[in-house]
C-alpha cells in the first residue's frame, strides 16, 4: 500500500465536498465520501458520525444510511470512548475487553474503529471495518484519514473567516456612486486575493462638500485588507465639516502608528470637492491622482508621508480647481505596476496618462473600466498580482 498516494487521493476526494458554515453537514459529507470512495482500499463496510453533547455521544449521521438509529446516545463513560478520548483514536475487535455487546449490538458493528476530528474534539467518526482487515494497516490509516480530515476542517475555517472578512469588506466599499452638483463620479476595486489591501469612499461632509477617499495598504490578503479597514472607517469617523482635512489625516496617521499593524503602512489619499470645483486635499503617501483640466495633466502631490511610519507627521493641503470638463483620476500602485509576465515591463504612468487623454470614453464609468481593461490587456493577468483601484471624477461642461 502506497500510503503518501492514498493519503493524496483522500486530500483530493476532500477538496471536492462544497464548502459549508454547518460542520456536521460538512462532516457528514465527508463520512459519505471516505465510506464510498476508500472501502475497498480501507476494508470499510460503513461509517458513523457522533457529536459529543455533555457526557454522551449522539449518532448525528451514518452511511450507508439507517435513519432509526439516528439519535443513539453512547456514554462517554464507555471504556472504548475513554481510549479514544485519551489516544485520538481507537480499534476493536468483538470480544475484547471492556466492549458492550449490547451497545455494538445496537450499533449494528462487529470490528469497528473510530476517530477524534475537529480542532473542538467534540466530533467522533466511526467505521465498520471487515473483519479480516489488517490491522497495523487499520491502525495507520485512521491515523491518516483524521490528519486529512483535519486539514479540510482548518481550510474550511480559514475560508469562512475570510469570506467574512471579504464581506466586511465588501461593505465598506460605497454602494452605489455619488451624486453632487455636477460631478460625474464612478470607482471600482478588484483584489488579488478574496480581500485586499485597497479601499475607496464617498464621504458627504455636507451639502456643500463630498470627500473622496483612496488608500492602499502595504501588501494584499487578509492583513492588509484589515489595516485599511481600520484606516477608512477611522476616516469616516475623522471627518468634520468644520476640522482641517490636515488634523484629520494627523490623527488618523497616529491611530495607524499605534495598531497592531503598524509594520503594515498605508497610504491614503483623501479630498472634498465643493459644488464650484474647488479641492482642497490631502495626500499622504500615495500615488499621486492625475488632474486633466484644458488638456493639462497636474499631480496632486501636496501632504506627507505614508500613514504609520512617523506617529509625529505633519501634513499640509493642497488646493486645486477641478473646472468644468476637468477630469480627476485617481488610482493605486497595482494599476501602473501591473507587469507583463514575459517581458516584466510594467503599465506605467504614460499608458494611464494617455487613457485619460484620449477620447475613448464619455463618462466616468466609461474611463474606470477603460483603465481595467486596458492593464488586463497589457499584462495578461486577471485576477492581477496586486490590488487594483481606480476612481474617477469629472466635472460636466453643463449642469444638469
Amino acid at each position: 500500500m502506497n500510503y503518501r498516494n492514498l493519503f493524496r487521493k483522500l486530500e483530493e476526494n476532500l477538496a471536492q465536498i462544497e464548502r459549508t458554515d454547518d460542520v456536521v453537514s460538512l462532516l457528514s459529507a465527508i463520512l459519505e465520501h471516505v465510506v464510498e470512495d476508500f472501502n475497498e482500499d480501507l476494508g470499510l463496510e460503513g461509517g458513523r458520525l457522533f457529536v459529543r453533547r455533555d457526557d454522551l455521544l449522539v449518532l448525528e449521521a451514518e452511511y450507508p444510511t439507517s435513519a432509526n438509529r439516528l439519535g443513539y446516545e453512547v456514554p462517554v463513560s464507555y471504556q472504548p470512548v475513554q481510549e479514544l478520548l485519551r489516544r485520538g483514536f481507537v480499534l476493536h475487535d468483538p470480544g475484547d475487553p471492556g466492549l458492550d455487546s449490547r451497545i455494538e449490538s445496537e450499533l449494528g458493528v462487529r470490528t469497528f474503529a473510530a476517530i477524534q476530528v475537529g480542532e473542538s474534539r467534540q466530533q467522533v467518526m466511526a467505521f465498520s471495518l471487515r473483519d479480516s482487515s489488517d490491522r497495523e494497516h487499520v491502525i495507520y490509516m485512521l491515523n491518516t484519514i483524521r490528519h486529512a480530515i483535519n486539514l479540510k476542517l482548518r481550510k474550511q475555517h480559514l475560508e469562512n473567516r475570510v469570506a467574512e472578512a471579504r464581506a466586511i469588506q465588501m461593505s465598506l466599499l460605497p454602494a452605489a456612486a455619488p451624486r453632487f452638483h455636477d460631478f460625474d463620479i464612478w470607482g471600482h476595486s478588484l483584489p488579488a486575493e478574496e480581500v485586499g489591501g485597497d479601499l475607496y469612499d464617498y464621504i458627504v461632509v455636507s451639502e456643500r462638500s463630498l470627500g473622496i477617499a483612496i488608500a492602499d495598504s502595504a501588501g494584499h490578503g487578509l492583513p492588509a485588507a484589515l489595516q485599511a479597514r481600520d484606516a477608512i472607517v477611522g476616516l469616516r469617523m475623522g471627518v468634520e465639516e468644520r476640522m482641517r482635512i490636515t488634523a484629520t489625516v494627523e490623527k488618523l496617521n497616529r491611530v495607524v502608528s499605534r495598531s497592531a499593524l503598524a509594520t503594515r503602512f498605508i497610504s491614503l489619499f483623501y479630498g472634498e470637492i465643493e459644488p464650484n470645483g474647488n479641492l482642497v486635499y490631502c495626500n499622504a503617501g500615495h500615488n499621486p491622482p492625475l488632474l486633466l483640466r484644458e488638456g493639462e495633466i497636474t499631480e496632486l502631490r501636496h501632504g506627507g508621508l505614508i500613514l504609520g511610519p512617523n506617529p509625529d507627521a505633519q501634513y499640509e493641503r493642497g488646493y486645486t480647481l477641478i473646472s468644468p470638463g476637468s477630469v480627476l483620476l485617481l488610482y493605486t500602485d497595482g494599476i501602473i505596476e501591473a507587469a507583463d509576465d514575459e517581458t516584466g515591463e510594467m503599465f506605467g504612468m504614460e499608458r494611464l496618462r494617455e487613457i485619460l487623454t484620449s477620447s475613448d470614453w464619455g463618462s466616468a464609468r466609461d474611463l474606470v473600466e477603460k483603465v481595467f481593461a486596458e492593464v488586463v490587456t497589457f499584462s495578461q493577468t486577471d485576477p492581477p498580482h496586486d490590488d487594483q483601484t481606480v476612481v474617477a471624477v469629472i466635472r460636466r461642461r453643463e449642469a444638469r
